[in-house]
């Protein structure tokens, strides 16, 4: 892992989609703890930065995510986990945390 830039807070941040859509999921943080459970159980981990706790994805809902491939970034300072969702990503029941559309926002040009 040695590739991999963590922040100063041991985090990395990590989108999560969905390996047969493409679909963008969530997008949640990742430790080097996180990670390895990760790898070694074939299901996503994450790292609660509000409760400052390891949690697995679905380990109460059963909306677990099967991962089928874990990509990095040209920096090494984010990661895309591909998965195979057994249902809703979001808390809210939605399927992707990304269901809401801003309108009426100019963006800002740099």
């Amino acid at each position: 892992m040695e590739i991999l830039k963590f922040d100063s807070n041991g985090l990395i941040t990590t989108v999560v989609q969905d390996a047969s859509t493409n679909e963008v999921l969530m997008v949640a943080w990742m430790n080097v703890d996180s990670l390895q459970k990760t790898i070694e159980s074939g299901e996503t981990w994450f790292w609660s930065r509000s409760r400052q706790e390891l949690w697995h994805k679905g380990g109460t809902s059963g909306n677990v995510q099967t991962v089928s491939e874990i990509r990095y970034d040209c920096d090494g300072d984010s990661l895309l986990v591909k998965v195979n969702p057994a249902g809703p990503a979001c808390h809210t029941g939605e399927r992707s945390c990304f269901y809401r559309i801003l309108r009426g926002i100019e963006p800002t040009k740099p």
